[in-house]
């Protein structure tokens, strides 16, 4: 023992002058022991090369020594370089041992062959467990003659350092080494309770995703509207929504992936150490790629092609592909989207301060720089009047232009209904459509009337009311704006529509000279004075004796008691003029002469009608305003709502506002022969036949289009009925009043849902993906706690790294080879340690163990037999 300890202590170093790379060698005594590893020690590779080795001689003097691995490293490629740390892959050149005699001598640099240490070559070597597990893998483990390794396990020694290496024969001692066990050590973390942080996390998961993905269902489902709460003057707007509603689509999707492989790696881990099941190939072990990087499905489709028939591979391929596309089917069904919703019946509520028609209500409401106090008498005429010319000539020009589109694409018709139609303006942004009513046949009423041409027209337009209704806060109607000028509402109210009838006829030559002031007794005219300086008769008895033939047709007299009117003179050709009584009566008159001399006398008067409805169809470009008329699947037609309202009450008021309209557009500057464009105009649209012209409109329908815009005033801020219902003798009141009426509404606004019929598709998507968290948490929960994965990268790697080779698997795994069963197989001397082995060589059935040596088990044992003992689920 001493001189052992002795010889321990009698290390010198010395430099050798042909080591390897000139590097110091630890040169021992020859009685140092051999140090053996401690535990278990992995079989050296017939192609590694240990960069350490021993030299030793029987015969030897003080100066050998044994060579220590760790102060000799071996330069070159192959394994264990000392420019890094961890794992890495090089090529390694395996050199034929140095024989003795060799032509080498020691002066040629790097000449000896790479050495063993002797632990290398001690491994594997007549051990019984190591031969049994290569013989099980159908591997002949050849011992060489006399039953010794290959020449490349055996040690070399030299008697000095300048002589060459040669083989030595190991001693007896040598021989006998420790037997080598595979297996893979699973550690402290073999079983992770339910209380475990990866147990309570993955759970936290599954329960995540499962809430979100459900909720994410319902909502695609039930499509809610989310109205104010996603405006740009909202709680939250459209483009915050959005972004809100991917980046929760996006969180839903990442944990579904991770959840759905912790359950894939949980059911291939209990079938892989199962003794019942065939266990798991290495195309099911793929599937975990497939939802993590579905591109690999298309870079390996041979596990494809092999694993996606199985009932799990059918799951986890059908998981990948909804996986993918599950933020777009979130875009597509719930993402907010602005989209017109179903149409809802409801009472709407507008402001009503004055009564229909009332001229001095319109003149307050015009906007002018001349304030009354400049201009006290003549401020609001003169406001007023702009405005009606404006409206007017802007109105009547679309009206022309549509009449010649339709001349030029040779569209025209005598049938009034598929004439152009009305049309108008308000507030320079909202298209007015009036509607024809109460058409008559022109060639009918001209027979019953001795063959005169007759033309009667009525107009209806919109209630203007609507439009301010619509827009008042008091009804909460999302309006364009609030939705980046995108949105959009139509709005059906049940409100009477005003009316505008013109009547013309021809008239002969003479038949109203008792109604013309130059054929009465004192023909004495100045145009200028007319009407406020002459002497004009207002008394029953004039009237009856000046009856004329058109009495009957324009119910003029006392059996209509209504009025005749009165004009200063016959207009010359293209020339109008207009009545000028002091009481106009309920109509206002025009007198036309056309270019043959004969005059046409046309009656114009307003009234309201309950045989319409308005629509309004409103967004940020601008809206349309459209009068519905006699249409009798028309549920919201005012009349349906009130039986008893009356139709062609003729509005005395109106007039008060048509003589400043008529005035303001030069239909009177015949009076002094001005021989206004608008006039002339007027006068070449005069029927010549008793029918409507196709390719012209008549005079009658371009009188009712420049009166539009007096309708339209009229009825801004007036009553929703077909009655002023306040006080008779109050026309205005101080402060408006809300008034209901019934309309339906279908707005626009940010919704869930798809907007296409198509993408009803998209909601297998979100089924799939709720009802597979669904599998997946009962399955966390009936689950007592969570197995080592052995699916998962680290712990494969392991389990490989220790597991004995396989003739079953060649290199990289290639057609049948990814179908081979593999089997997760318990070490029988250490029951805390794992190895692969291949399917087709499972050990005969275990004897079942009884009670005591049930309790004998580890841990881990006993979780491998629990399992390996439970029956095969159906996954």
């Amino acid at each position: 023992m001493d001189e052992i300890s002795e010889g321990r202590r009698s290390v010198n170093l010395k430099r050798s002058d042909y080591s390897l790379d000139s590097t110091p060698t630890i040169v021992a005594s020859p009685g140092s022991p051999v140090h053996h590893r401690p535990g278990y020690h992995r079989i050296t590779s017939l192609n590694e090369v240990d960069t350490s080795y021993q030299r030793a001689e029987g015969n030897s003097s003080d100066r050998d020594a044994q060579l220590e691995s760790s102060s000799l490293g071996v330069a070159g490629k192959g394994f264990g370089s000392s420019q890094g740390r961890g794992l890495g892959i090089g090529n390694v050149e395996v050199r034929r041992p140095l024989a003795v005699g060799s032509k080498d001598g020691p002066n040629t640099p790097l000449s000896a062959d790479p050495l063993l240490s002797p632990s290398s070559s001690r491994v594997g070597r007549n051990s019984p467990h190591v031969e049994r597990h290569f013989e099980d893998e159908g591997i002949h483990y050849d011992h060489g003659r006399n039953g010794s390794n290959p020449a490349v396990f055996e040690p070399f020694t030299a008697s000095s350092d300048h002589e060459r290496l040669h083989r030595k024969t190991p001693s007896a001692a040598e021989t006998q080494v420790e037997p080598f066990e595979f297996g893979y050590r699973a550690g402290r973390r073999r079983r992770h309770s339910r209380w475990d942080w990866l147990s309570i996390s993955i759970l936290l998961l599954s329960i995540y995703s499962t809430v979100g993905s459900g909720l994410w269902l319902a909502v695609a489902l039930i499509r809610p509207r989310w109205g104010r709460h996603v405006t740009t003057t909202g709680r939250l707007p459209p483009a915050t929504a959005s972004l809100l509603c991917a980046a929760l689509a996006k969180s839903i999707e990442l944990s579904f992936v991770t959840v759905f492989v912790s359950f894939l790696g949980q059911v291939l881990s209990r079938k892989a150490v199962k003794t019942q099941s065939k266990g798991i190939t290495i195309a099911e072990m793929s599937m975990r790629s497939w939802v993590m990087q579905p591109g690999t499905m298309i870079t390996h489709w041979q596990t494809v092609r092999y694993a996606a028939w199985t009932f799990l591979g059918a799951i986890s391929l059908f998981a990948a592909l909804m996986s993918m596309l599950y933020t777009t089917a979130s875009d597509a069904l719930v993402a907010p989207k602005l989209k017109f919703g179903g149409t809802e019946s409801r009472h709407i509520y507008g402001r009503v301060a004055t009564q229909f028609a009332n001229p001095d209500y319109i003149k307050s409401q015009c906007k002018t720089p001349i304030s009354a106090t400049a201009d006290p008498v003549y401020s609001g005429d003169t406001c007023i009047g702009i405005e009606h010319a404006g409206q007017s000539y802007h109105n009547y020009e679309q009206y022309l232009i549509e009449w010649t589109k339709n001349i030029d694409s040779g569209n025209g018709s005598a049938i009034l209904g598929e004439r152009p139609r009305p049309i108008g303006m308000l507030y320079d942004n909202t298209t007015v459509r009036g509607s024809w009513i109460h058409a008559q046949n022109i060639t009918e009423l001209s027979k019953n009337f001795t063959n005169r041409v007759i033309v009667n027209i009525s107009m209806a337009m919109p209630h203007a009311g609507v439009f301010t209704a619509a827009r008042d806060p008091l009804n909460d109607i999302i309006q364009p704006q609030d939705l980046s000028g995108l949105g959009e509402y139509v709005i059906r109210a049940s409100v009477p529509s005003p009316v505008v009838n013109v009547l013309c006829a021809n008239v002969a030559q003479g038949e109203l000279n008792p109604l013309v002031k130059t054929f009465w007794p004192n023909p004495t005219l100045n145009a200028t004075l007319w009407p406020e300086d002459h002497d004009l008769p207002d008394s029953a008895t004039w009237l009856d004796q000046n009856k004329t033939a058109l009495d009957r047709l324009f119910e003029w007299g006392e059996s209509y008691g209504r009025k005749r009117p009165m004009f200063a003179k016959y207009p010359i050709a293209y020339n109008t003029i207009v009545n000028s009584s002091k009481s106009y009566n309920d109509s206002i008159y025009l007198l036309a002469t056309a270019a043959t001399g004969l005059p046409t006398l046309c009656s114009i008067r307003g009234s309201l009608t309950p045989d319409c409805s308005t629509e309004y169809h409103a967004s940020l470009s601008g809206g349309t305003l459209t009068a519905n008329c006699e249409d009798p699947t028309d549920d919201l037609s005012y009349h349906k709502a009130d039986p008893k309202a009356t139709n062609g009450v003729l509005d005395r008021d109106w007039i008060n506002v048509a003589i400043s309209w008529i005035t303001s557009i030069s239909l009177n500057a015949g009076i002094t022969d001005g021989s206004a464009s608008n006039a002339r105009l007027l006068t070449q649209l005069i029927p010549g036949s008793p029918a409507l012209d196709p390719s012209l409109p008549s005079i009658a329908e371009a009188l009712a289009v420049l009166s539009g815009g007096t309708l339209l005033l009229s009825t801004l801020d007036a009553p929703f009925i077909h009655f002023w219902n306040y006080s008779t003798t109050v026309h205005e009141l101080k402060d408006p009043q809300y008034q209901a009426f019934n309309a339906t509404l279908n707005f626009q606004d940010y919704a869930s849902g798809g907007t296409q019929r198509w993408q009803n598709l998209f909601h297998i998507v979100l089924f799939v993906v709720f009802g597979t968290n669904l599998v997946c948490l009962a399955y966390l929960i009936l689950s007592r706690g969570l197995v080592t994965d052995f699916i998962e990268p680290q712990n494969l790697f392991g389990l490989s790294l220790n597991s004995p080779p396989s003739k079953n698997l060649d290199g990289s795994p290639e057609k049948e080879q990814l179908v081979t069963n593999w089997i997760i197989k318990q070490s029988e001397s250490e029951q805390d340690q794992f190895y692969i082995h291949a399917g087709e060589t499972q050990p005969a059935r275990r004897k079942r163990q009884g009670p005591l040596d049930h309790e004998m088990q580890s841990p881990m044992g006993k979780l491998y037999s629990r399992f390996a003992s439970t029956r095969s689920s159906m996954f």
